[in-house]
């Protein structure tokens, strides 16, 4: 899936899809999980493709606008002048990654910079998953250590999320803060989490594991199996929710909600859900069809009533790769010998 300058976006079958070049928000998870795969594998092994993912990154950013560009033809041209906020939010999460767990030094020390670099849009966004994945890389800069520039971007990005739900919340059958439901939805919990840690605040806690906890129960069939909402109609408040395509990103995001709870309140709850949505990409769920291509790293980019989606782009086969190492570390905490 990958070229000179990075991972490509979209593929057909398991080839990529030359025609529609790399984006920075693909390059921008591959570079989170070159991380994470050196972990396990080295840092030699795969350093030849986060130095690539780096390259992209620092060429995204623009020094006139400090925003990020987004999508990039197969021959180098970048086709816009500045991505959406969600691209500012994820490369940010990505650059917080490297520079607080890259272990090259140099390119954690220039992960920092950019990093800073980018925060200066900051408070200019305003979708609300980009917020949060802003939120998530400041946490982590802010967990290595005090930083009073990103302490104040945290402050004014949380700003944003916390009246997101203190105004909705109050709803019990719809606690969500917008009207549909749609992608990569728990992420806003998650990143509510890290507001309500760093700042120990347990009522804002409990209002982001109540929402967590209706996500969960609202994608749970009777038996126990995940269902994400699909991306053909989504989910409107008092309509019908659709129950298909349903997208990996989903039960990533969710696994990585679910963890962060986990930690904060020792809840096994939160553990089984995690262990629920990682099953969905290995079958069980409403198709009974196995998502992820296990013997070659790839996955599938949708599930639909009797057949899966056969390309396998780079947020699907990333986001199964993301979630493997999730599950990887949850086991090992839990694991005989392990960390607890």
């Amino acid at each position: 899936m990958s070229g000179p300058l990075g991972i490509f976006q979209h593929a057909i079958g398991s080839e990529p899809d030359l025609a529609h070049g790399v984006c920075t928000d693909d390059v921008a998870r591959a570079f989170s999980l070159d991380l994470l795969h050196a972990r396990t594998l080295g840092w030699d092994a795969v350093r030849p493709t986060a130095v690539r993912s780096f390259a992209f990154l620092r060429t995204a950013l623009s020094q006139r606008t400090s925003r990020f560009r987004n999508f990039r033809a197969a021959d180098g041209a970048w086709l816009d002048v500045a991505g959406s906020d969600d691209t500012q939010g994820r490369a940010l999460r990505a650059l917080a990654a490297v520079a607080t767990a890259g272990p090259d030094n140099p390119m954690r020390h220039e992960a920092s910079a950019l990093f800073q670099t980018g925060l200066l849009v900051a408070s200019r966004l305003r979708a609300p998953r980009a917020v949060s994945a802003a939120i998530l890389g400041c946490d982590a800069i802010l967990r290595a250590g005090p930083d009073a520039r990103t302490e104040r971007a945290f402050s004014d990005l949380a700003s944003r999320l916390k009246p997101l739900f203190t105004a909705h919340n109050r709803a019990s059958d719809w606690p969500w803060p917008e009207p549909v439901l749609t992608y990569e939805s728990a992420i806003l919990p998650h990143a509510l989490l890290a507001v309500a840690r760093r700042y120990e605040d347990p009522t804002l806690s409990r209002v982001a594991l109540r929402v967590l906890d209706w996500l969960i129960e609202a994608q749970t069939t009777p038996d126990g199996t995940f269902t994400p909402v699909g991306n053909l109609g989504w989910w409107t408040r008092g309509g019908p929710r659709a129950q298909f395509d349903q997208q990996p990103i989903e039960a990533t995001t969710l696994m990585e909600a679910c963890v962060s709870a986990l930690a904060a309140t020792g809840d096994a709850h939160y553990r089984s859900a995690a262990e629920m949505a990682y099953a969905w990409f290995l079958g069980d769920n409403d198709a009974g069809l196995t998502v992820a291509v296990v013997a070659t790293g790839g996955c599938h980019d949708g599930l639909a009533a009797t057949e899966v989606n056969l390309n396998q782009g780079a947020e699907s086969t990333i986001m199964w790769q993301l979630a493997a190492e999730t599950m990887r570390d949850l086991r090992a905490q839990t694991s005989p010998g392990g960390p607890t």
